[in-house]
Parts: structure tokens; C-alpha cells; sequence
């Protein structure tokens, strides 16, 4: 854990991979993920949770983060062998952590090692160390949902995932509701109350 919990202040320079932050007259250079970069966007003073790690022990490199959930998946990942901070910030790059959480807690392997630098062995060993122990990021639901599903399709199919239905037979439930019974997908509520009679 590092000593620095968060840094706030003005930010002086900024690529998609780092930026330099100015607090209390000290210019603070840490590195971001994709993510943490879009979220402060033009914004000129931010606030990002800090992770240290230690190549040396006199050379601590600073990662940055715009929230506290990535910065703890990003400690979680780091805790897996062969798993560096680097690693790490390529996963938070390539996806969003909703969406390595999924691919962790369904164990896809293929999705995990499709990301430069994170080889098979090293994917199922992200499986095998962090499956179930995802926090705040259980259950990943953008791996969940499907990208052939609309907003409300969406939300009717994660309602009845939650209520304890298999995602395969709540999405024939919705299928059947709006293809065979033609149920207009403009209201949530009744989606869900037609999917449920199909099962």
C-alpha cells in the first residue's frame, strides 16, 4: 500500500499514459491507465488515488487513478506473479475494469491473454489467484450482457440475472417475449414480466 493516498491538484502537463500534478508547490509525475485519462478529460484540477511500486527500492514508480475501485483492481492484479505495474496499467488500458473483472470471474483466458504482454500462463494464473475475489467488480456485468441487446434489453436482461435466472434462459425468455409474442421493448417492467412467464 502507498504511504501517498491520493494526490489533488492542478494538473500542468497530461498524454493518455501520464500526467504531472502540482500540489503544495511539488510537481507529482504518475502514471494513468486509458481509463483514468478519459475520465479527467480537459479538467484542470483533479484528484487521483495513488499506488506506489517498487522496481528498486530507490526507484518507487507512482500510478495514478481516477477512482478507488480501479486502483484496487490494479493492486490486485499487481499481487499476481509475473503480473508488474506496467502489466497492469496495459490491462486498465485495453479494458475497462468492469470488464477484466468479468473476464476473470468467468474465467476467459482468451480475453485476458488477447492483451499485449499477458501471455497464457500468466491469464490463467490471473484466473486462478483473483476468480471470486473481485470486490466491488463482481460479477462484471458488461461480460454479462450481451452487445446484441439494447439499453432496455439490457437493463430487463441483468434484472432477471439478479432475480437468480442463467443468463441463457433469460435471454431465450426475452427472445421468445419480443420475437414470438411481439412485446414492445419501450418499457423495462413489462419486458421483464413477459420474459418471465417463458420460463
Amino acid at each position: 500500500m502507498s504511504l501517498i493516498n491520493y494526490i489533488k491538484g492542478i494538473i500542468t502537463s497530461k498524454n493518455p499514459a501520464h500526467a504531472v500534478i502540482e500540489a503544495g508547490g511539488i510537481g507529482y509525475g504518475v502514471l494513468i491507465s486509458l481509463n483514468t485519462s478519459a475520465k479527467i478529460g480537459d479538467q484542470k484540477e483533479v484528484q487521483l488515488f495513488i499506488e506506489s511500486v517498487y522496481v528498486r527500492d530507490d526507484n518507487p514508480k507512482f500510478y495514478g487513478f481516477f477512482d478507488e475501485e480501479e486502483r484496487e483492481l490494479f493492486r490486485k492484479l499487481i499481487s499476481v506473479s509475473g503480473v508488474g505495474g506496467g502489466s497492469a496499467m496495459l490491462m486498465l488500458s485495453s479494458h475497462t475494469a468492469g470488464d477484466i473483472a468479468g473476464a476473470i470471474n468467468t474465467a476467459n483466458v482468451t480475453m485476458l491473454k488477447s492483451i499485449k504482454g499477458i501471455g497464457d500462463k500468466t491469464a490463467q494464473r490471473i484466473v486462478v489467484d483473483l476468480k471470486g475475489k473481485m470486490g466491488k467488480h463482481e460479477g462484471g456485468i458488461s461480460q454479462i450482457l450481451g452487445t446484441s441487446y439494447n439499453k432496455n434489453k439490457d437493463e430487463a436482461l441483468l434484472a432477471l440475472i439478479t432475480l437468480g435466472f442463467p443468463k441463457p434462459a433469460a435471454e431465450k425468455a426475452l427472445e421468445k417475449a419480443t420475437k414470438q409474442q411481439g412485446v414492445s421493448t419501450d418499457n423495462v417492467e413489462i419486458l421483464i414480466k413477459a420474459a418471465l412467464k417463458n420460463f
